[in-house]
């Protein structure tokens, strides 16, 4: 009997036993292609030597010193790297151990800053339905996914939610992509309005949204019209990449293809690539400059913040990333992966949208392609995905919900940056199996 507290006590998983390359493979030998990276995380895949080795080393220098104490030479690399790829004047860098924890920094420095600069009004956040930030109570309060939230809400700060920007869905017959975009980007202005927007501290967002709905971007001119409300209100933008950013979407930033910079950015996920537990809540030299001029102390802090070890090896994820030509190799792949999706299952019946970026790509999946019907969730078609593509040797996210919570399926892959041509056939491959069994 397993004394582990599983997800979920009516499974039993697989004990997973090495990594290699794109594979893993569990105690009976079985060899799964990593089709989602965990959950976008491992984008060097699995077994980097170069990785392990920075950690080896790191572990013999130094293990672990307290930042209350102690910064130590990983972090402050990792720090300035970061600040100097960030485009924008995101200039520091708060590092923490994932993406829950980014996300809870930049509620609490949000509400902090405006404290700081004499506006202890501002303690409002306004977010998207149909989002995702985390699993703590703060980063769940502003997530838009409510079959998460259901049981937690009585524990929750209150927040507000606007429509997303699900063009597959949202957008009106004749309406151009561009009005799509500048509709549903004026309802935070509408929202802010109704809320009195000197009590609205910051709009949070995913620049490319990931598990809830499926790898959906935005449409052009849409973050740039967000950009100029958060700017004309004095709010602030905060930019959750947790899962889209470090290279996941063809560019190191997820935000660089939005042509905007945010006030304060959340990273984590790829940073460490699997590696180890890292994360970063990036912010600007003014909202930096508020807390140095004002208290001098951000009211915040985990016990493993900055860790020497994590921190070694993000630095060399991140220079494989850069100068290793990985996030380009992501952008690359991920063109023709989308490529071989679409000519594979674009008219499939049962599959309304293929969409994402880069290696950050979504399958949505619909019981009638022209009427775009979900299927019915007690069918949990999502669930028999999941476990045919599984059995198929592919480990990939599907997720229900996708379209208000309750209804709607679909699949989010987003495999290692190293992958070949090769093993995209062999996702599809897997995947047109899991498809013939499970639909």
């Amino acid at each position: 009997m397993s004394h582990i507290f599983p997800r979920h006590t009516k499974t039993h998983p697989p004990v997973a036993v090495r990594g290699q390359g794109v594979y893993l493979y569990d105690a009976a030998g079985k060899q799964y292609f990593d089709g989602s990276g965990g959950a976008a995380v491992s984008c060097l895949g699995h077994g980097d030597a170069d990785v392990i080795q920075a950690i080896k080393d790191q572990a013999d220098a130094l293990a672990y010193a307290h930042t209350s104490f102690f910064t130590s030479e990983p972090a402050e690399t990792l720090a300035d790297t970061l600040a100097t790829l960030a485009p924008g004047d995101l200039e520091r860098a708060y590092l923490v151990s994932g993406g829950s924890e980014a996300v809870e920094a930049a509620l609490k420095l949000a509400r902090q800053y405006f404290i700081e600069i004499g506006q202890p009004e501002r303690h409002r956040f306004i977010a998207r339905r149909q989002s995702y930030h985390g699993n703590t109570l703060g980063a769940l309060a502003v997530g838009g996914n409510a079959w998460r939230k259901k049981p937690f809400a009585p524990l929750m700060i209150d927040s507000s939610h606007i429509a997303p920007c699900y063009e597959y869905r949202g957008r009106d017959t004749g309406e151009s992509l561009e009005e799509y975009g500048l509709r549903v980007a004026n309802e935070l202005e509408a929202e802010l309005l109704r809320l009195g927007p000197e009590t609205v501290a910051a709009f949070i967002a995913e620049p490319v949204v990931g598990a809830t709905m499926g790898a959906v971007p935005s449409v052009p001119g849409y973050f740039r019209r967000l950009r100029e409300i958060c700017d004309q209100y004095g709010i602030l933008l905060i930019l959750d990449e947790v899962m889209c950013g470090m290279g996941r979407t063809g560019s190191l930033f997820a935000y660089e293809q939005e042509g905007i910079t945010p006030d304060i950015v959340c990273i984590a996920k790829g940073l460490g690539a699997g590696y180890q537990p890292i994360g970063a809540m990036m912010c600007t030299a003014r909202i930096y400059a508020a807390i140095e001029s004002g208290s001098g102390f951000f009211q915040h802090g985990h016990t493993y913040i900055g860790h020497p070890i994590a921190c070694a090896a993000a630095n060399v994820v991140l220079e494989k990333l850069t100068h290793g030509g990985l996030t380009a190799r992501s952008g690359k792949m991920g063109a023709l992966l989308l490529d071989e999706l679409r000519a594979t299952f674009g008219q499939h019946p049962n599959i309304g949208d293929i969409r994402g970026r880069g290696l950050f790509i979504g399958l949505e999946l619909v019981a009638d392609r022209e009427s775009k019907a979900p299927f019915d969730p007690g069918l949990a078609v999502n669930k028999a995905l999941k476990k045919a593509t599984f059995e198929a040797g592919l480990a990939c996210y599907p997720m229900g919900g996708t379209i208000d919570g309750q209804q709607g399926d679909h699949i989010l892959l987003a495999p290692p940056f190293i992958l070949t041509e090769d093993h995209i056939g062999e996702i599809i491959e897997k995947l047109k199996r899991a498809f013939d069994a499970v639909l």
